[in-house]
């Protein structure tokens, strides 16, 4: 267990230069296409506002929004992404089609059933999070048999976690999504939650909390693996042909040098920018 570092998001990240997109492209083995030229072939996908991994608020839609359109324009298509909350983002993303399906999307076997799953795109990192003042609730999942833990509904928490859900073993309350679970956790509806680390940097540094909440705020992050987002193709035959031809071209391209920079980037600029109040 160890705290979270925290500090401010620094509005220069989000306006950074084309030129560094550019840069990680290149170092990903990526081709760039030429200055002004739109490509007229577009492949859309349906997504929750997920920052930091996928996101319209961020460089090249996060992280994960920037391993995608990269690996997409390895093949000549440029990737639009359109965001809705996470249950419509599923139902238009396995049904319309407008899309080719969703992301970014965590592997289980009910999912299996439901996409083809693309090559990871980026690595997610679970976390439990609670107050300081109220001292660490345990150090594995048992300890927290008798608490209160916040979760997100539709989201899975990996197979451990999600089967002493079903069995009783654990007390979980659904909310919306990360934001209102981590401000439930504040006013202590919640003794603890379940969220990923990035997502939960990610939050602390954004306007809506205060430099005394963030100091606040303790991890466990001992509890869940480490685990892949990938896309969820659409289970049809295009959706098939899809998931393979994306696979095959992210063959040629250093995914994980790209997670790096991304991640590197990001952690640069908030370690030079100023606490919010």
């Amino acid at each position: 267990m160890r705290f979270l570092r925290t500090v401010g998001l620094p509005f220069c990240f989000f306006m950074h230069s084309a030129l560094a997109l550019a840069l990680a492209h290149e170092q990903a083995g990526a081709p760039m296409a030429a200055p002004g030229v739109a490509s007229s072939r577009i492949v859309r996908f349906a997504a929750e506002d997920w920052p930091p991994f996928i996101t319209g608020s961020l460089l090249a839609d996060g992280m994960s929004g920037a391993m995608v359109s990269a690996i997409f324009e390895r093949m000549g298509y440029v990737v639009k992404y359109e965001y809705f909350p996470w249950k419509r983002a599923m139902q238009f993303g396995l049904a319309s089609p407008r899309y080719a399906g969703f992301l970014a999307v965590w592997r289980t076997p009910e999912r299996e059933k439901l996409c083809h799953f693309s090559v990871p795109v980026g690595n997610t990192q679970g976390v439990l999070a609670y107050l300081k003042e109220d001292g660490v609730p345990g150090a594995t999942l048992a300890d927290l048999g008798k608490l209160r833990i916040g979760t997100v509904a539709g989201y899975s928490n990996g197979e451990q976690f999600d089967g002493m859900v079903a069995r009783g073993e654990l007390k979980t309350e659904e909310g919306l999504n990360d934001a209102t679970n981590l401000k439930k956790l504040f006013i202590k509806r919640y003794r603890v939650i379940v969220i990923e680390r990035h997502v939960l940097q990610h939050l602390l540094m954004g306007r809506n909390f205060s430099k005394a909440e963030r100091e606040r705020i303790a991890i466990i992050d001992t509890v869940f693996k480490e685990r892949p987002v990938h896309v969820c193709f659409q289970r049809d035959a295009e959706g098939a042909a899809q998931q393979k031809r994306f696979n095959e071209a992210a063959r040629d391209i250093d995914t994980a040098r790209l997670e790096r920079d991304y991640w590197k980037r990001l952690d640069q600029s908030l370690a030079s920018a100023p606490s919010s109040p």
